[in-house]
């Protein structure tokens, strides 16, 4: 019996085990397998191996499956070789910044400062990355007191128009943004009541959303998880009592929240959230391979694992960088603990004494770096990728954790004597900021002059001849070696 004479909803089940190269082998033999193929088999392998992207949302509305799977198979071609296009999105900003980077399935935002920039993603006409076009930038305040210093996206209007912005002054503000008058301009609706929450003026240092729930955490370690759905916005806060950075939310599954500190016994705690409220004390204390060193007492970014990791796609599984150099990720169904070290537990701490850290399933490094790791994000070729922003020097590491020793690390454009303070990983696109500007690798087919803003060349920025982009120096973890000066 051939292949083809077996009834139609048989060969659609066989489809579930074909990969995408069969498919498209397979899609040209004859009418019938060529029409199950393009109405099942692609949409098929596309619904099993999810590539999140929020830049690709407009263009995966009106791109065919064919066309979506032909546009991951070049990136994954470009990511397996390293080979992207390097653009800044913007000028040097007129002073050194500590800027913040938010992104929905509408548009990046940038703020540096108290001013805000937009990026809008647009349809693409053809089957090359998605156009990024500048909206305008806005203003919140001309004091200092007023630099944004946290930002998030929230989902309460369905336009994707509404952010969270925490400022150096404790306040936490709802802001929605509008075009103005002129092309670049954007006008600022500022909400101060329905979702304010003051921190005693202190620093309000990350916010992270996630469904109905967002999360924002003050310098010194002071946290609140908001419901804005909830009719009279019911607030749950906890008190971490020590230097804090950065936080993380997961409402999938079994919902937790997840905060990075400076501690000597809990640089990374995990606690649960029970009712819509987080529980008293942690149910996780991450820990390194052999115990807590003076090196290793602060945890500076946090972000979900890859979809494509060995542990599966559990929202468990989280990656987190280090004050020490280090990118360790954790199974938070593991129960693979260390035994607790006497010396390390803080009296004052009631987290430190209920459970020993637990261990890390992976730890990464450059190891020619002896940088802490400011940002982290997961997703990139395959979604099996990992981005760790540099505290220093403007370097973005990445690696592939089914080959975890080929990693390889990139300057960004300009070459900013900066931290990377935030890195957004994609299917194909990579954004980071560093004090100076916002900018993007972009790992996608048919890169143009015209996917980006344009930005002239300038001291630092030398542009390729070959491509549209810029010259960034990329060298390899294994020696150390220069790939080349893409």
């Amino acid at each position: 019996m051939l292949l083809s004479d077996l009834p139609s909803d048989i060969i659609i089940l066989v489809l579930y085990h074909v990969p995408v190269s069969d498919l498209a082998a397979l899609c040209t033999t004859c009418k019938l397998f060529h029409d199950l193929v393009n109405s099942f088999g692609f949409q098929i392998h596309l619904r099993l191996n999810p590539r999140p992207s929020f830049s690709l949302a407009k263009a995966r509305q009106i791109w065919h499956p064919r066309i979506q799977l032909q546009y991951n198979t070049l990136s994954d071609k470009s990511w397996s070789s390293s080979r992207f296009v390097a653009r800044p999105l913007s000028y040097p900003w007129p002073r050194k910044q500590q800027p913040c980077l938010a992104i929905n399935a509408s548009r990046l935002v940038v703020s540096a400062g108290s001013i805000i920039y937009s990026y809008a993603f647009e349809t693409p006409k053809g089957t090359g990355s998605p156009p990024l076009r500048f909206e305008g930038s806005a203003s919140i305040h001309g004091d200092s007191q007023w630099d944004i210093t946290a930002l998030a996206f929230i989902n309460d209007d369905g336009q994707g128009r509404t952010l969270m912005c925490g400022f150096r002054n404790g306040t936490l503000a709802r802001v929605t943004l509008t075009k103005g008058d002129s092309s670049n301009t954007l006008l600022l609706e500022i909400d101060m009541e329905i979702n304010h929450q003051q921190h005693t003026r202190d620093i309000i240092e990350s916010i992270s959303a996630s469904g109905s729930l967002y999360l924002s955490l003050s310098s010194k370690g002071k946290a609140n998880l908001v419901n804005i759905q909830s009719p009279n916005t019911s607030v749950s806060q906890i008190d971490l009592a020590t230097r804090s950075w950065t936080t993380h939310i997961s409402t999938e599954g079994t919902p937790y929240v997840a905060f990075g500190c400076s501690s000597a016994s809990t640089p990374g705690t995990v606690y649960s959230i029970l009712e819509g409220s987080i529980s008293h004390t942690p149910t996780a204390i991450l820990g390194t391979t052999n115990g807590l060193s003076k090196f290793a007492t602060a945890v500076y970014g946090i972000c979900r694992a890859p979809y494509a990791s060995p542990w599966g796609a559990s929202p468990q599984i989280l990656v987190t960088g280090w004050f020490d150099g280090q990118v360790r990720i954790y199974d938070l169904r593991s129960s693979s603990s260390m035994d607790p070290d006497p010396s390390t537990t803080s009296s004052s701490s009631s987290s430190s004494s209920f459970s020993a850290p637990l261990r890390p399933v992976m730890s990464l490094s450059d190891p020619w770096s002896l940088e802490s790791v400011y940002s982290v994000s997961s997703g990139g070729g395959a979604c099996s990728h990992l981005a760790a922003g540099s505290a220093r020097h403007s370097v973005v590491s990445f690696w592939d954790i089914r080959y975890p020793k080929s990693g390889w690390s990139v300057y960004a454009p300009g070459n900013d004597h900066s931290p990377v303070y935030s890195v957004l990983l994609e299917s194909s696109r990579v954004f980071g900021v560093t004090d100076s500007r916002p900018f993007v690798y972009d790992f996608g087919p048919h890169v143009t002059q015209d996917t980006y803003p344009h930005v002239a060349p300038s001291p630092g920025l030398k542009p390729r001849r070959s491509n549209s982009g810029y010259y960034v120096t990329r060298y390899s973890h294994g020696r150390g070696s220069l790939l080349n000066d893409h």
